[in-house]
Parts: C-alpha cells; sequence; structure tokens
C-alpha cells in the first residue's frame, strides 16, 4: 500500500478504548504509514482497562501540515481531550484543510466541541447521538459513515469497516 509523506496523526488520552487506539496504530503501520500518538503530556497514559500507551509528542508541538489526517479513538478519553483546546483547534484546522479526520464510539464528541459537524452524516456510539444531532450533524445507525473528510464509526465492532473507509481516505 502507498505510504504518506506525512504520518497519521493518532489522539491518546487517559480512559482510551483499548482496541479502537491499537488497532488503527497496527494498522496503518501495516499499510506502511509512520503514525505519531499525540497527547497533552509526553507521557504514558493508561486505557479503560489499564493498558499502558506513550505519547510520541505533545499536542503543542503539532501543526496541521505536519500531518496526512487525523484519528480520534473513543473510550471515555474524547470526554478529557475536548477540555483541551489545542487538541479540539488541532481537529478544526485537520478538517479545514480536507484531511481525514477518523472518529469511533465516543470520539464524535471532539468533532462536536470543533463545530464540524454542522450538516454531517455521521455515526457514533448510541448515547452520544443526542449530542451529534444537536451539534447540527445527521446520526445514522451504520458500522462506518464517510462524510466528506469525517470518517466515523459506532464501536470497536466496527472497527473491520472503519480501517478499511480509513486506508482509501488516506489514499492507501
Amino acid at each position: 500500500m502507498a505510504k504518506a509523506k506525512l504520518p497519521v496523526g493518532i489522539f491518546l488520552e487517559d480512559m482510551y478504548e483499548d482496541p479502537e487506539f491499537w488497532y488503527p496504530y497496527y494498522r496503518l503501520k501495516e499499510a506502511g504509514f509512520e503514525v505519531k500518538v499525540i497527547a497533552p503530556e509526553k507521557k504514558e497514559y493508561l486505557s479503560k482497562h489499564g493498558y499502558p500507551a506513550k505519547a510520541d509528542t505533545t499536542i503543542d508541538k503539532v501543526r496541521p501540515a505536519d500531518l496526512a489526517g487525523l484519528v480520534i479513538p473513543g473510550g471515555y478519553s474524547p470526554d478529557r481531550m475536548r477540555r483541551n483546546y489545542l487538541m479540539v483547534e488541532l481537529v478544526e484546522k485537520i478538517f479545514n484543510q480536507g484531511k481525514p479526520v477518523a472518529a469511533i464510539c465516543h470520539e464524535p464528541w471532539m468533532l462536536a466541541s470543533a463545530c464540524v459537524l454542522e450538516g454531517k452524516t455521521i455515526t457514533s456510539f448510541f448515547s452520544v447521538k443526542d449530542d451529534m444531532i444537536n451539534a447540527g450533524a445527521k446520526w445514522v445507525d451504520r458500522p462506518v459513515v464517510v462524510s466528506d473528510n469525517i470518517i466515523t464509526s459506532r464501536s470497536p465492532a466496527d472497527l473491520p469497516e472503519f480501517m478499511p473507509a480509513l486506508l482509501k481516505a488516506l489514499g492507501a
């Protein structure tokens, strides 16, 4: 598969959903992409199940021009991520540059905080459906939805559909 000139970013925060971080991380690497793990601090973060992952870089050192796209895993980490204005701002800027922004499970909370959902068709974990509708999105119950440069899925069970859509958007 093709390799991007730029790395693909993946956000990290405490309480991330294990497969929603690790599955995209390794699938992107298998497809020949460099992956940059981006977090508020360069430290180890724990998943919902206590599994550690370490950030490669901090959000204050990343520019949208440095990335080919962005993956934002779910779990409860998006509620922490959306409190960091630099993470929200990066989502908005990557989106505005037309680069793929891939969100799974609870992650569309970050898309709502970045104000990029107006008029988009998306999916998410069912418990955040009302938040997505209130942010201006049309919510549908499907394994994967691509709406312009936004790619969304509902849960870890959708990862087999989510990753091909992301890889296609990245040109792989």
